[in-house]
């Protein structure tokens, strides 16, 4: 074995190596160049934003499942908005719980991404569940010609990724959708702190209007607790993917 192999592929205990770590900050990078220094970048990174998008309305379905509800559908746009429509989940505690999961979902999946993309052939098995997990949701509750080929198309780029591509790839197209999720927390916190949502359903309450239409607390209050809470959620991701990482050698 040589010693690029050993950097590459071998690890001292639990430890990631240096190309993992320069995978992680490469996509960041790439990122903040896309949004910030190429020309018509922001609408380059549409998908970007649909895929925040699609973890948020998710987040609420599911939530309202944990608490007895049925996930009834779930449609996006072009402009980023998205609406799922669910039925149960009745009393003041669960209705928040259903409205914050949505806000707190892209920082709960972006830890997860960050956990699991730490060794690549775990990466490449995470890619492959999840793009199954989109077809069972495209099958499910996704509806409307938009939101259908958008949740189609990447289900179909990370079962390919996750089952044809080298575990490299896997390791780094998991870590940058982790990264976006990430980034998503922190260029959409307006939401967290508005009464309303302009969607392309029409205008509604905001996530954090229904929670205080719920439990009583104004909207911002609840806009601070679900920011903190996402940013705990990433401070735990990074930790576990940094674990270890003084042992490298």
């Amino acid at each position: 074995m040589t010693r690029s192999e050993h950097l590459g592929e071998s690890h001292t205990g639990d430890s990631i190596d240096k190309r993992t770590l320069a995978i992680l900050l490469g996509t960041v990078a790439a990122t903040l160049l896309l949004y910030y220094v190429v020309p018509y970048g922001r609408t380059i990174a549409r998908p970007l934003v649909l895929l925040s998008t699609l973890v948020h309305e998710l987040g609420h379905g599911l939530a309202a499942v944990l608490t007895g509800g049925d996930f009834v559908d779930f449609h996006m746009w072009w402009d980023g908005s998205g609406v799922a429509r669910h039925t149960g989940g009745t009393g003041r505690f669960a209705r928040a719980f259903v409205a914050g999961a949505g806000l707190v979902g892209p920082a709960l999946v972006a830890a997860l991404g960050l956990w699991l993309g730490r060794k690549p052939a775990r990466a490449k098995r995470t890619l492959a569940v999840f793009g199954v997990l989109l077809l069972v949701a495209l099958g499910w509750v996704v509806r409307g010609a938009f939101g259908m080929a958008f949740v189609g198309c990447l289900a179909a780029l990370l079962l390919f990724v996750g089952l044809k591509a080298t575990p490299r790839a896997a390791q780094t197209t998991l870590l940058f959708v982790a990264s976006q999720l990430a980034l998503s927390v922190f260029s959409r916190a307006d939401y967290l702190f508005t009464p309303t949502a302009h969607t392309g359903g029409g205008v509604m309450p905001s996530d954090v209007g229904q929670m205080s239409e719920a439990l009583f607390l104004p909207y911002w209050m609840w806009g601070a607790i679900c920011a903190a809470l996402s940013l705990a959620l990433l401070a735990l991701g990074l930790r576990l993917f940094f674990k270890g990482r003084a042992a490298t050698t």
